[in-house]
């Protein structure tokens, strides 16, 4: 729970400190560096400890520390989240027909895609972090791409599974909250100005 609540915080200061440097309304967010990086930033330390403890509780070898190459493995792999669940969604929906809306917000369809299918793209890179840390012997890379590719498909499933609720609905709700808190903070603010005038 800390990691996700530690991560929208992130995102809802950035988003707010971004639309009051550039004047815009507060119910405003952005999708640009400064995001990604904040966001990957607290989420990726919170992340990589989180998993590095579930890799010694559930490996398959005696606890020990996790090795360089998977912190990288799996510090990649998070960061394509983040990119695709805060950096992708605003670009996405805005390629999507304007059909869409007659069913669904194209935003929201959006939002519950990209993280999910990211997760084709990073499985590898879990399940590689996974292997180095499991067997720590000197495996050739044909015997772990072969255990990669095995694993690949229900693995990808699962991670889909596990992100909707985070990064699908998680989003969706944080950006309509946000949207809804910060469009009234906005017409109270206007509404003060305009009796002060």
């Amino acid at each position: 729970m800390l990691l996700y609540s530690s991560t929208y915080l992130t995102a809802n200061a950035i988003d707010t400190m971004s639309s009051t440097a550039q004047n815009q309304p507060a119910s405003t967010t952005t999708s640009g560096l400064a995001k990604f990086g904040a966001i990957s930033f607290v989420n990726l330390n919170l992340a990589l400890y989180k998993d590095s403890q579930f890799t010694k509780m559930f490996g398959t070898i005696a606890p020990r520390p996790l090795p360089p190459a998977s912190y990288a493995l799996l510090a990649l792999r998070d960061s394509l989240t983040i990119f695709a669940s805060f950096n992708l969604p605003p670009k996405v929906a805005s390629m999507l027909p304007q059909s869409v809306e007659d069913h669904f917000s194209r935003r929201s369809v959006a939002q519950f895609a990209t993280p999910a299918l990211i997760q084709i793209l990073n499985t590898p890179l879990h399940l590689l972090g996974l292997d180095l840390y499991n067997r720590n012997s000197p495996t050739p890379a044909r015997d772990r791409l072969r255990k990669v590719r095995l694993d690949w498909p229900a693995t990808s499933l699962a991670r889909m599974c596990r992100v909707l609720p985070a990064f699908g609905l998680g989003a969706t709700v944080n950006h309509k909250m946000r949207a809804n808190m910060m469009n009234d903070f906005d017409r109270a603010r206007t509404a003060s100005i305009d009796q002060n005038t």
